[in-house]
């Protein structure tokens, strides 16, 4: 089966085909045009579309997908292949939950921790049932740039800079660059220092646009060997869906 897989997030949009498991097309847009997704069908001879949206409304008319498409709007309660214990479902990021199932197809029997770091930052975890059972979310990296700018009247605006590797700063400029990229990194490993406290055995999988920072720094701690990065992780998880909901019909 062949799918299209769309995730709507707060900056971006990513897009993949994939068949069957296999991922053979991805693309990162700004925003969806519909006549572009009947091309992709046209050239990938695409079935199956799931959507993703962190935005309630979309600029595509989804009645006129859904007779083009085998077509599925993620949302709280579509059928997924692992058991959700969230509480509050009908307020989960379908991005955190469609995260949580491609790491249940990565890792179907071990502990994943994901970490998928975007606009936020979100540590998530599910066991090796299969089962999840929440996690936890925080500021992103330019969020505390803009925070610390918008809530005072004189620290500065400082771009991110992700080659900083100071312990502490010597201007201003460089102490908010040290408070955000090392607070960052701090609280990563204290999540995953806690989780690995629990279980051992846990893996660690980086998803979102600012995973590369995060990796390199992972890269050359002891970390570096339970840590998996993958960009894709969302995708799959959405891929995985589309599947799981086509061989339970």
């Amino acid at each position: 089966m062949i799918n299209l897989t769309i995730d709507i997030g707060n900056s971006t949009v990513k897009i993949a085909v994939f068949n069957g498991q296999d991922l053979i097309y991805t693309e990162q847009i700004s925003n969806i045009d519909q006549a572009d997704l009947y091309q992709i069908q046209k050239k990938y001879k695409v079935s199956g579309l799931i959507i993703s949206s962190v935005k309630q409304e979309i600029d595509i008319d989804e009645k006129e997908l859904s007779q083009h498409f085998n077509y599925t709007r993620l949302n709280s309660k579509t059928a997924i292949p692992i058991k959700n214990e969230y509480k509050s479902k009908d307020t989960l990021g379908l991005d955190r939950l469609a995260a949580v199932v491609g790491a249940n197809q990565i890792f179907p029997t071990q502990n994943v921790l994901v970490i998928d770091a975007g606009t936020c930052i979100t540590y998530d975890f599910k066991d090796k049932t299969g089962t999840y059972f929440g996690g936890s979310i925080s500021p992103g990296i330019q969020m505390r740039f803009a925070a610390m700018h918008h809530f005072t009247s004189k620290l500065p605006l400082v771009a991110f800079d992700e080659n900083f590797d100071k312990t502490y700063g010597e201007t201003s400029e460089e102490a908010i660059n040290s408070g955000v990229t090392n607070g960052i990194i701090y609280e990563a490993e204290g999540f995953i220092n806690t989780q690995l406290a629990l279980q051992p055995d846990t893996k660690i999988i980086l998803c979102g646009g600012n995973a590369p920072f995060f990796d390199s720094r992972f890269k050359n701690s002891i970390f570096a060997h339970l840590v998996l990065h993958e960009p894709n992780l969302v995708l799959i998880g959405l891929n995985t869906i589309v599947n799981y909901q086509h061989d339970h019909k």
